[in-house]
């Protein structure tokens, strides 16, 4: 035998070539190995499961090959948890804990402060047994000191690659949900950790805050009319710096000292001279801590919209920081060395993610800190504060300043911490406590029963898997082989003309189109223009089924055959798709529309035939439908009668149709003291079918009806058909009414009469309605309406965003009374012949009005008004669908997908009201259906998808209130 490459070119290379009916026993052998061949490598395009023959369906191409042994089980390598030689140990983010974390590692790396924690007394005593530690129960630490000491010391000793702190945030009582300012947080737990190692009798663990942070500096005021010095003593864990308007960190710190002048309103009173003096005050650095925090004012608060917000403003920094021009006793030691950037990567103040670049004080080496994950930092990764690459807000942000060497710039860093240049060695001899290391021996002894129990069952899933594999491969080499003379000669035939058609249509198509370019000269076919536009498409389509009911449904190969019954809907759904159906007229014949169909020449059909041999076939002598000849001759005979019709009544009423010279209650013409009401919805429908009478069905009937209650009482009172319900109603000039009676059929009549009451000189009018007003079908209309306003389900409201204070929408209520505008409706398709609008009675004989519930009147009603109390969206409004029972926090977060701001920089009104309560639902706020409410935005909030953290969208912080930070 050939090799199985040979063998494969060869049979590939026979199937182009041979034709269907030359199909012998020797062809099936060798279309055998074609299927066989392609179904051992796996290379079979489908995965065809109930042909014995494929082996696919088995895998025996997997099976009796090599296997890669992780294929066996899901489990991960244990030692991917594993701490990496000479590195540190990670935080889990335990939701929104980030800023924790970044803070942790900064304090861990300060070496006198981990060492002064070690040294605190620990209740730990009452945990140790003797010399070892209580097998059946877990530590768990007391106190804020407690839980500081065992972080650090898993920090420095753990064989975990990362730990848990969610010990240490909950002690704190810190919703792990809730991102918070992470400079708060900072200062809140400083606080808390000086008030509680302050009780310690060790002075330098109880001195330990204000040795490694504290600083003091003073208030100095001087009088500028005698010159008298007052100054205020304050101390400091941190200096806060403004940074708008700088660009360099010693602008800031300058800022933070320059003078400030108190003059006018703003004057000092001063004590020497007994009266308010023009002064001026500045503050005086007195002492500097050995570390430096230096908190940069990114987080500021806009007084106008009550909320923070972020300056991203890019500040430079250097590594080495002499503070001696700005310390009022000079001479000391003040030249600090960068120890840590603090960064917040987001554009929002209330989302985003934190992230520490901190200098380990042993090796002088840069480390990334990001939650579970440490990354040296080293070479081009060295650039100090910059985390920018997902936090950038839109592709046209401020250009990163050049930085020297030894200087670096971030538009994210958000404190910098300096410590104190010294020539001694930093203390490498931090030892953990042995009460504490027996904690972390314990810690990284179930750590290791851990990995060796993860690694045993790794190991045994491998093992089964081998076996399995073994036993697999035994069994396939013990099956016998099939018989070639079972395939089906006439699957094998069928095989052999789609795998020639597949290679052949790529021709084909350029064939076809060269014969599309030339004249059709004599008899041709005719091709729908949308088939020829896809024919090669479906043609792929349909081989490529074909080819797969060969290899799924296996016809008589697998000794079944199809039930001709089955799924006979969607063979007819099928059917639509067919080449060449698409000039099919609904009778089953050619269509009689030329311009969906066109000419094709014999040798053009000839081809596509072969790809589609049930495709329908219209000769070019073939005569199109009769029955469509028919029914077209009898549509322009209908449109030539509505237009006689349109005409006609155009004619007849010119006023109403141009809405000229209408009458209107509210001023009522003097030349009349009758006018007649009809819908308005049946003059709009009846100038639609004016206006396009080949589209529309004409309007044969007036349907009174609608304005009327079920007792046949008039549903309006003359008080509101002259407001708010004169958008339901036309008012009809006797003339014109008597011409609407002989034009269309007249369900009831609706009159308003005036009457003067009085004898000379008349004292009041009166109009009178026939019918009369019906009062309690009114009362119940109003009160349905206010509950459907108050109880709607998906209904349109508008949101319209104002800039600059300016409301830029114009009037958009809708012209009911149209002239020559096309309305919006009008643009609308006619309804086909026959299908009746459900508002008018298309009869000619149902003048008797029909006896309808008062719920069937109430949905009538809102039939009738669809279309004049809809409200037309302008430019600058977005439509929203919205309930009644949605709270306007919901509203809020649908404008944010709309509009791009974030729910706490929305300020909302509708008709001049605030909507501020975010817990009321839009139905007690009074929005309705069609309402249109004003969005004012405080700032452009960039795209939220940008931030890489957990993201936020939350209304303002309410800081550390509840938690453990402030004493509670």
């Amino acid at each position: 035998m050939a090799p199985r490459l040979q063998l494969e070119k060869a049979a590939w290379r026979w199937a182009e070539t041979v034709r269907p009916e030359e199909v012998s026993q020797e062809h099936i052998e060798t279309a055998y190995r074609i299927w066989l061949e392609p179904c051992i490598r796996g290379v079979c395009r489908r995965n065809c499961k109930g042909n014995p023959n494929c082996l696919v369906g088995i895998g025996e191409h997997i099976w009796l090959g090599e296997i890669d042994e992780n294929s066996f089980h899901n489990i991960d390598d244990p030692n991917c948890e594993r701490r990496k030689k000479n590195s540190f140990v990670g935080l889990t983010n335990l939701g929104a804990t980030c800023y924790v974390n970044t803070f942790l590692q900064v304090w861990f790396l300060n070496l006198e402060l981990r060492q002064a924690l070690y040294l605190c007394p620990s209740t730990c005593s009452d945990y140790m047994l003797g010399d070892g530690i209580q097998e059946e129960k877990d530590y768990e630490p007391q106190t804020i000191c407690e839980h500081l000491q065992y972080l650090f010391a898993l920090l420095q000793n753990s064989n975990r690659r990362y730990i848990d702190p969610s010990g240490f945030v909950k002690a704190l009582g810190l919703d792990t949900g809730q991102q918070q300012d992470a400079q708060e947080f900072s200062k809140l737990f400083m606080s808390l950790l000086e008030d509680t190692l302050s009780k310690q009798k060790n002075p330098d663990v109880r001195n330990i805050v204000q040795q490694q942070f504290c600083g003091e500096y003073a208030y100095v005021t001087v009088c500028n009319q005698c010159g008298r010095e007052s100054k205020l003593l304050s101390k400091f864990y941190e200096l806060e710096l403004n940074i708008q308007g700088h660009k360099q960190l010693t602008d800031c710190i300058s800022e933070f000292l320059k003078e400030e002048k108190l003059e006018g309103d703003n004057r000092y009173f001063c004590e020497n001279c007994q009266s308010k003096q023009n002064a001026t005050r500045k503050i005086r650095l007195l002492s500097l801590p050995c570390t430096l925090n230096l908190q940069l004012m990114r987080f500021v608060f806009d007084r106008q919209t009550g909320h923070k917000k972020k300056l991203n403003t890019y500040i430079g920094f250097s590594e080495i920081l002499d503070m001696e021009p700005y310390v009022e006793h000079k001479g000391g030691s003040y030249v600090y060395e960068l120890s840590a950037v603090l960064i917040h990567r987001g554009v929002s103040a209330y989302s985003g993610h934190y992230i520490a670049h901190v200098k380990d004080p042993q090796s002088g080496e840069w480390y990334k800190f990001n939650d579970e994950d440490i990354e040296k930092m080293e070479g081009k990764k060295l650039q100090l504060g910059i985390e920018e690459d997902l936090a950038e807000p839109s592709k046209s942000q401020t250009r990163k300043p050049k930085c020297g060497k030894g200087t670096h710039c971030s538009r994210n860093a958000y404190m910098l911490v300096y410590r104190l240049q010294t020539q001694e060695k930093p203390n490498t001899t931090v030892q953990v406590p042995a009460f504490l290391q027996e904690l972390v021996d314990r810690d990284n002894s179930k750590f290791e029963e851990w990995c060796i129990e993860m690694a045993e069952m790794r190991k045994q899933s491998v093992d089964k898997g081998k076996a399995k594999h073994e036993e697999v491969k035994e069994l396939y080499q013990r099956l016998p082989a099939g018989a070639v003379k079972a395939l089906c000669k006439e699957c094998v035939v069928e095989r052999c003309r789609i795998l020639r058609l597949k290679n052949q249509l790529n021709e084909d198509y350029k064939t076809v189109n060269n014969l599309l370019k030339a004249a059709v000269k004599g008899d041709g076919f005719w091709v729908g223009k949308s088939s020829l536009r896809s024919w090669r498409q479906l043609a792929l389509e349909q081989l490529d089924e074909q080819d797969g009911d060969a290899e799924q449904s296996n016809g008589k190969m697998n000794g079944s055959t199809l039930n001709k019954d089955e799924s006979k809907e969607e063979r007819k759904e099928e059917e639509e798709l067919n080449f060449n159906e698409d000039i099919l007229c609904p009778h089953g014949e050619l269509c009689i529309s030329e311009n969906e169909r066109r000419l094709v020449s014999k040798e053009a059909w000839s081809k596509l035939q072969q790809y589609f041999p049930k495709a329908p076939e219209f000769p070019s002598y073939k005569e199109c439908c009769s029955q469509c000849k028919i029914l077209e001759r009898e549509g322009e005979e209908n449109e030539a009668l509505h237009k006689m019709i349109a005409n006609e009544q155009k004619t007849s009423l010119p006023n109403l149709f141009q809405d000229k010279n209408r009458p209107c209650l509210s001023n009522w013409p003097e030349d009349t003291d009758v006018l007649y009401i009809v819908s308005q919805f049946f003059v709009e429908e009846w100038r639609k079918f004016v206006r396009k009478p080949t589209r529309c069905s004409p309007v044969s009937s007036v349907g009174n009806s609608a304005l009327l209650c079920p007792h046949g009482g008039l549903m309006f009172t003359f008080a509101s058909m002259t407001k708010e319900d004169s958008k339901l109603i036309a008012l009809i000039w006797p003339s014109e009414w008597q011409m609407i009676q002989k034009l269309f059929v007249v369900d009831h009549v609706i009159k308003i009469t005036r009457i003067e009451v009085g004898d000379v000189n008349p004292s009041e009018t009166q109009y009178i309605s026939e019918p009369k007003l019906c009062p309690e079908c009114r009362e119940g209309l109003l009160c349905q309406q206010q509950r459907d306003l108050r109880e709607y389900t998906q209904a349109t409201i508008y949101v319209h965003k104002v800039v600059d204070n300016k409301k830029v929408m114009k009037d958009s209520a809708p012209e009911l009374n149209v002239s020559s505008s096309e309305t919006e409706e009008d643009k609308e398709e006619a309804k086909p012949d026959g299908e009746k609008d459900p508002d008018f009675n298309q009869s000619n004989g149902g003048t008797k009005r029909q006896k309808i519930s008062h719920q069937n009147y109430i949905a009538y009603q809102k039939q009738v008004i669809r279309r004049s109390m809809r409200h037309r969206k302008v430019r600058g409004e977005k439509a929203l669908l919205v309930s009644a029972n949605q709270t306007l926090k919901e509203l809020k977060i649908q404008i944010m997908h709309a509009f791009s701001v974030a729910p706490f920089d929305q300020n909302l009104s509708i008709d001049g009201k605030i909507l501020s309560d975010d817990c009321a639902t839009l139905g007690t706020l009074g929005v309705i259906p069609e309402s249109v409410i004003l969005l004012k935005a405080d700032e452009p909030i960039a795209d939220y998808a940008a931030m890489d953290d957990v993201m936020q969208v939350c209304m303002p912080e309410e800081g550390f209130k509840g938690t453990g930070l402030l004493g509670h």
